[in-house]
């Protein structure tokens, strides 16, 4: 039996300690255990955040480094392990695929000591390849594996719509799909602003300032994705990583799960025929509760945007092929 206020992460550098900061900062667990090969920063880091739920308020919250036997209660395990892309290196998530899937085998070979129904929610980049290795290199019910996918991307694209025309990015609606990288795509055939329709959007708002060098009065498609796809890259090299946003995202998945929404998010899950496509993780709109995975949802994307997404499944794929199977990680 497992303790529904108790959450494991799994890596406490800059993406795991985001994520410990959300859970804190929304009070989102009763315990969290941190898990780390640095022993002594995770250590460090769990008694400076332990410290600091003293403020909190609405309940108690014990934050402490811990090991993979914590798994066997928690109810959520969140997986942050493995380097991300640095400033100056090449700008795709998928030339980590070898080094993390390694640290993927490492990581869920512990995991299935101990547990087979926590929630197991997935950022390690290259987040799709992750995600289908963890989804079919192990035993572990699949509705229970959840990459997040591009999630961070739609909620990108909801803040660049709404600053170009000036509106609260609550009433932006529509997904971007596919990859966690360079070919994921947004869905236009899905996005809409105030449901006054996307068609129709530059009549009624009328863009009139100059933004990020667009001087026409209608939406510029092309300059919005250009934009998005920029937007982690200028964030790693003038930052060196990229925390806070996926920190923001996971407390999403988080809420979702621990008050059982069923709510309709873009998650990596691996694919099963959807748009012919099989055998590889990509974001599509799914279901969620405190199970996990309830349903996906195959939206009506146009022949282009279908395209899109097979372009992704491919880029994917390639990644993929780069490694063998489990087999190559043991020892």
């Amino acid at each position: 039996m497992f303790d529904e206020g108790k959450i494991v992460i799994v890596g406490a550098s800059n993406v795991g300690t985001a994520v410990l900061n959300k859970i804190v900062d929304f009070g989102l667990a009763s315990e969290v255990a941190l898990i780390d090969i640095n022993e002594k920063k995770c250590l460090g880091e769990a008694l400076d955040t332990n410290h600091a739920t003293a403020c909190i308020t609405a309940h108690n919250m014990y934050v402490h480094k811990g090991d993979y036997s914590d798994c066997k209660d928690a109810s959520m395990v969140i997986i942050t392990a493995g380097p991300s892309v640095r400033p100056g290196e090449k700008p795709d998530r998928l030339s980590l695929t070898r080094t993390n899937c390694k640290i993927m085998d490492s990581v869920m070979s512990q995991i299935v000591r101990y547990t087979k129904d926590a929630i197991i929610l997935v950022i390690t980049n290259p987040l799709d390849v992750a995600t289908w290795y963890v989804s079919t290199q192990f035993d572990y019910p699949r509705e229970k594996i959840i990459g997040t996918g591009t999630l961070l991307e739609t909620f990108r694209l909801r803040r660049l719509l709404a600053d170009y025309y000036h509106l609260d990015p609550k009433l932006v609606h529509g997904y971007v799909l596919g990859e966690h990288g360079n070919s994921g795509f947004v869905a236009w055939s899905t996005v809409d602003i105030a449901n006054l329709g996307l068609d129709n959007i530059d009549k009624w708002l009328g863009h009139k300032d100059k933004w990020l060098g667009h001087k026409d009065e209608k939406l510029n498609k092309s300059l919005i994705e250009k934009e998005l796809l920029q937007l982690v890259f200028d964030v790693i090299n003038l930052k060196g990583w990229t925390n806070t946003g996926i920190g923001m995202v996971t407390a999403r998945f988080i809420k979702a799960i621990k008050y059982n929404e069923y709510t309709i998010l873009p998650m990596s899950t691996v694919l099963t025929g959807e748009f012919g496509i099989e055998d590889v993780a990509l974001s599509l709109p799914c279901m969620l509760n405190n199970n996990g995975i309830v349903r996906k949802f195959v939206p009506e994307l146009t022949e282009e945007e279908i395209a899109k997404m097979i372009n992704s499944a491919n880029s994917v794929k390639a990644a993929m092929k780069s490694i063998e199977l489990k087999k190559e990680f043991v020892a």
